[in-house]
């Protein structure tokens, strides 16, 4: 994916009180750092922050962490929360990070995090690309490292053909499915207190389907 390169993003990021620089020396700790017990969710790849922004600001009993390993994207959430905190949103219960996925275990506990929020992810298309789709079974590795024993994760796509490929490839690393909508908008259940994207308001204005699915980890064995 080639994004274009804003200058000083990387210093804005940086410099930013609303980025946790280095995120590991919280692991097991990220209760304290947000000074709650209050259940956290995190966002892997937020974009432009929207979803992750809104979601604070309508849960305030939750924490959030907004996951971007892009400088020059979590610019354009660091703006959008600088203005909306400008307005006098109350957005404590919100930080970022901006990290690989990759890494994520080093940086959470195990059973540390309530949920996983995948929203419009990169389809990486190419079969020989499979692997660094965040619905692979890679990847579905690592966040049952730290994602809670009955913790969920929620993804929601546009792109039918990685919809279908996350069918296959999450069952395939134990995770179980307990929920799929291939109209999410149309599906009054899986609907109820949905918060969109910023892709989400561009592809359904056009009418095209939001895919979704919730699915939950392995069973730890004794």
């Amino acid at each position: 994916m080639r994004l274009r390169h804003i200058t000083g993003s990387e210093d804005y990021v940086a410099q930013s009180e609303y980025v946790v620089h280095e995120p590991e020396k919280n692991k097991g700790q990220w209760q304290q750092f947000f000074g709650n017990d209050h259940p956290i969710h995190v966002e892997i790849g937020m974009g432009k922050g929207q979803f992750i922004e809104q979601m604070a600001l309508t849960h305030p009993d939750i924490n959030y962490i907004g996951i971007e390993r892009y400088d020059t994207v979590m610019l354009k959430a660091l703006k959008k929360r600088e203005a909306l905190m400008a307005e006098g949103a109350a957005l404590q219960n919100l930080t970022f990070i901006s990290i690989d996925a990759r890494l994520l275990a080093d940086v959470f506990e195990a059973g540390e995090i309530d949920r996983i929020y995948l929203n419009f992810s990169d389809p990486w298309p190419k079969d020989r690309q499979a692997n660094r789709r965040l619905t692979s079974p890679v990847f579905m590795k690592i966040y049952q490292q730290f994602l809670k024993q009955d913790g969920d994760l929620e993804f929601k796509t546009d792109n039918e053909g990685l919809f279908d490929y996350s069918l296959l490839s999450i069952p395939e690393a134990g995770w179980t499915l307990t929920a799929v909508t291939r109209d999410l908008h149309h599906d009054d259940q899986m609907n109820q207190g949905n918060i969109m994207t910023e892709y989400e308001e561009k592809f359904s204005a056009k009418g095209n389907p939001i895919f979704k699915l919730i699915a939950t980890p392995p069973v730890h064995e004794a």
